[in-house]
C-alpha cells in the first residue's frame, strides 16, 4: 500500500508525550530514536478512543522507558498496513484482525484485557433488529438491509456472517449488505432505522448506553455468539530481541486502575489490567474463517 495512503489513513492520531528526561536509563535501546508507536482498531470513534488509549500509551511509556505515540486507525486495514510496513511496535487487533496481522505483518499475541478473574478476557457478538421491524428470528433477515461494520471485524462481520449461515442465510446473497465502517456506525444506522437489521457487539452496546442511545427493550436479539476472545495486544515480530523481551514484560503486567470506570466499559473491560495471551487462543477464529470460506487475502 502506498504511503500516501498510510499517511491517509492515520490522519486521526493522538500522542501520549511522556518526559524524555524520564526516560535516559533505557532510551538506548528504544525504536525510532526514542519512539515506540501504538496502533489501535477503530473499535468506538476515534474522539472516544483517543484519550483512553493516550493514558494507556503513557502507562507503557514510564514502564517500558521510551515515548509512546498512540495512532487511532481510521480502517481495520490501515493497522494491518501499518504493521505491515514497520510503522508500528505495538498493535491492538480485533481477533480476524489479528490472525490476518500474524500471517502477513509479523504480529504477535502478547497480552490481553483481563476479565474480573485475572484471565483473558472475552466478549459476544450478535445479530439485532428494533422491534417495529417486523423481524422475529435470524431466518426472517433474509432478503432484508442488514449493517456489517468492516470487512476485517471478527464481532462486526465474521460471527455475524456466521450466525446469518447458521440460520441458512448466505451472507453474501440472501441480504443486502452495507459495511459501515466501524461497530458505531452500524449501530447508528440500525439505530436510526437506516438498515433493517445488524451487527452488535457487547462493547458497542455498553457506549450506545453511554451514549443515550441504547435502553432494554430498544433492540430485539436474534442470535449471540459464543464468547470470544478479546483483542490481543500484539508486538511486531522482528524487533530487537532485548527490547522486545522487556516490552513483552511491561504489556503482560501493566496495571490498569488508573483508567477511569466509565472508559473501561467504553472498552468493554472487565478486569483492571493487561495478562499474557498467546497465538493460539486464535485458533478457533482460524477455523471459524475456514468454515466460512473466507480468503483473508481478499480482507487486506
Amino acid at each position: 500500500m502506498k504511503q500516501t495512503y498510510l499517511t491517509t489513513a492515520f490522519a486521526v492520531l493522538a500522542t501520549a508525550l511522556v518526559s524524555t528526561a524520564a526516560y535516559a536509563e533505557n532510551d538506548k535501546d528504544c525504536p525510532n530514536g526514542g519512539v515506540v508507536r501504538f496502533g489501535v482498531e477503530p473499535f468506538d470513534t476515534a474522539p472516544r478512543l483517543t484519550p483512553i488509549y493516550e493514558q494507556i500509551g503513557k502507562l507503557i511509556g514510564e514502564k517500558i522507558g521510551c515515548e509512546v505515540k498512540v495512532y487511532v486507525a481510521t480502517n481495520y486495514n490501515a493497522e494491518i498496513e501499518a504493521m505491515r510496513n514497520d510503522k508500528l511496535e505495538i498493535g491492538e487487533f480485533g481477533p480476524l484482525g489479528y490472525v490476518l496481522a500474524h500471517q502477513v505483518a509479523k504480529a504477535e499475541a502478547v497480552a490481553a484485557f483481563s476479565n474480573s478473574e485475572g484471565k483473558p478476557d472475552t466478549y459476544w457478538a450478535s445479530l439485532v433488529t428494533y422491534p417495529s421491524s417486523g423481524i422475529k428470528t435470524a431466518a426472517e433477515i433474509k432478503g432484508h438491509s442488514f449493517a456489517f461494520s468492516d470487512p476485517a471485524s471478527t464481532s462486526g462481520h465474521l460471527f455475524p456472517a456466521y450466525g446469518l449461515a447458521k440460520a441458512g442465510i448466505d451472507p453474501d446473497k440472501d441480504i443486502k449488505a452495507i459495511f459501515a465502517g466501524s461497530h458505531t456506525s452500524s449501530f447508528e444506522a440500525l439505530y436510526n432505522k437506516k438498515v433493517d437489521a445488524g451487527e452488535l457487539n457487547s462493547e458497542q452496546l455498553e457506549s450506545a448506553k453511554q451514549r443515550g442511545h441504547y435502553k432494554d427493550g430498544d433492540l430485539v436479539f436474534l442470535w449471540k455468539s459464543d464468547p470470544i476472545p478479546t483483542d490481543p495486544i500484539t508486538v511486531r515480530g522482528d524487533l530487537p530481541a532485548g527490547f522486545k523481551a522487556r516490552l513483552i514484560k511491561v504489556l503482560q503486567t501493566l496495571d490498569l486502575h488508573g483508567l477511569d470506570e466509565k472508559d473501561r466499559k467504553v472498552m468493554g473491560m472487565h478486569g483492571l489490567r493487561f495478562v499474557p495471551q498467546t497465538d493460539k487462543a486464535y485458533d478457533g477464529i482460524r477455523d471459524l474463517v475456514k468454515t466460512l470460506h473466507i480468503d483473508l487475502q481478499k480482507l487486506s
